[in-house]
């Protein structure tokens, strides 16, 4: 049977970057999985990390403008810590290439995800987010956490909880269908390597789900094997 390990990341803290590289070179997994797509892997190993302008036609407006906000944020609150975003998959590729593991993308193509993004935001979570942003950078309100290593559980939960109860539609297309699409991925990996192991590098934000969602998936195969016994 194959054996799955998901790692749960910061992308932005160097504890994510040492953690991806001890545990890879520790397994020596058959298949390293990545939360990427095509696009994002050529704009990380080609150094281009921003949005042009020209992507607002493809994404629509409010998917560009999110992505814009986010790579900015992110990049901001990386320079802190002396890691770029993404820095800790680019760590589990090279890795991987060491331990002669094979690379899988697992994460759903970024444009469709900005398109989804920018049909599901709702005016009521387009002031909402307005109001964090104004609460964050004016009035410094908000959760503090050591930037350098990977929130912890408890903490996580909290965040997305409330995520998902101020954004929900940025909550399911941005956390909940790509969690999905994500452990279908593996599960068809896994089906590649009936006896191997898979590592899967994840943001933390999507480990637990897709881990659940992995055991039904499972479940329900081995339900279904039984049937047409």
């Amino acid at each position: 049977m194959t054996t799955i390990k998901i790692i749960g990341t910061s992308h932005i803290a160097p504890q994510s970057v040492k953690m991806v590289e001890k545990i890879i070179t520790d397994d020596v997994p058959d298949i390293v999985a990545i939360e990427l797509d095509r696009k994002r892997l050529q704009a990380l190993t080609h150094g281009e990390r921003k949005m042009r302008l020209r992507d607002a036609r493809r994404v629509g407006l409010k998917g560009w403008l999110f992505a814009l906000i986010g790579s900015w944020i992110e990049r901001k609150l990386g320079s802190k810590v002396g890691v770029m975003p993404g820095d800790e998959m680019l760590r589990a590729m090279s890795v991987a290439q060491r331990v002669g593991a094979k690379l899988a993308l697992i994460d759903q193509d970024i444009e469709i995800t900005l398109k989804r993004f920018s049909k599901a935001l709702t005016w009521k979570e387009k002031w909402r987010f307005l109001v964090d942003i104004v609460k964050g950078v004016v009035f410094r309100k908000g959760i503090e956490f050591d930037l350098s290593k990977v929130p912890p559980k408890e903490l996580i939960t909290k965040l997305l909880g409330e995520v998902k109860v101020r954004y929900p539609n940025v909550h399911r297309v941005l956390v909940e269908e790509r969690n999905v699409f994500m452990a279908r991925a593996l599960l068809q990996l896994g089906k590649r390597v009936p006896q191997g192991k898979i590592i899967a590098v994840v943001g933390a934000g999507h480990e637990d789900e897709i881990k659940r969602l992995l055991k039904m998936y499972l479940k329900q195969e081995i339900l279904d094997s039984v049937k047409e016994v």
